[in-house]
């Protein structure tokens, strides 16, 4: 795989920066189950990266439960409001992002996740957020009309760094599926760190495929390395 030199870098959150995932199945699982459904990997695994509307209607109408869509999402930010304080960075989170914002390159988040939910989430890593340029939250942001795998994400947030990048000078780091269709269709190259239950042959799009944030050389894609 050949690499292309990048100038800007955007960066999912939940499940690639912040260790959250496990938690959003512990919330959808206990709601579902007051209803006597379980909420599966396979459910789970299908609606990675979509906003959280489409996250609530997806679960709804897969397990036919008998609530709406805000009953559904008030339940879940209930019990979020419980579980995420507690949430912590994923490996090499930290280090990177550090990293690439005292080495001067511009870097912004694009979530999914509605600002309330992030900062529900980023209450105890106000430091982490003052290393990004901008955040971009779908869920609560007007300008991005469609959740992963649409671009609309990546686009809107490149487009508030100062001297706007063409897509292919910007780098995604992701760890879902969608967030990989998203990018691709975005122009721009992503790097996946995927739950290891993805099957590898979903994952063909990445530009490359890590185990860790920890794996990654700034330098293959014209970053400044590491000192």
């Amino acid at each position: 795989m050949s690499f292309k030199p990048v100038t800007h870098v955007l960066f999912d959150l939940d499940g690639l920066l912040l260790d959250s995932e496990v938690l959003y199945t512990e919330t959808f699982s206990t709601v579902c189950a007051k209803y006597g459904k379980n909420f599966t990997w396979e459910l789970k695994s299908k609606i990675l990266g979509f906003q959280g509307q489409e996250c609530a209607d997806k679960i709804i109408t897969a397990l036919d439960l008998p609530i709406t869509r805000e009953t559904f999402m008030a339940e879940c930010q209930a019990v979020n409001e419980v579980l995420f304080p507690k949430v912590q960075l994923m490996p090499g989170a930290h280090k990177l992002v550090e990293h690439l914002y005292k080495k001067g390159v511009p870097i912004a988040l694009a979530t999914s996740s509605s600002k309330e939910s992030v900062d529900v989430k980023m209450q105890n890593h106000q430091d982490f957020l003052k290393y990004f340029h901008h955040l971009t939250m779908g869920t609560s942001d007007p300008e991005v009309t469609k959740g992963k795998p649409d671009p609309a994400i990546f686009l809107v947030s490149a487009s508030r760094f100062p001297n706007t990048p063409k897509p292919e000078d910007c780098l995604v780091f992701e760890d879902a599926v969608n967030g990989v269709k998203a990018a691709c269709a975005a122009n721009m190259q992503v790097v996946v760190v995927p739950d290891p239950r993805i099957p590898p042959e979903e994952l063909t799009q990445a530009t490359l495929v890590l185990k860790s944030l920890e794996d990654f050389e700034p330098e293959l894609f014209g970053l400044p390395g590491y000192d």
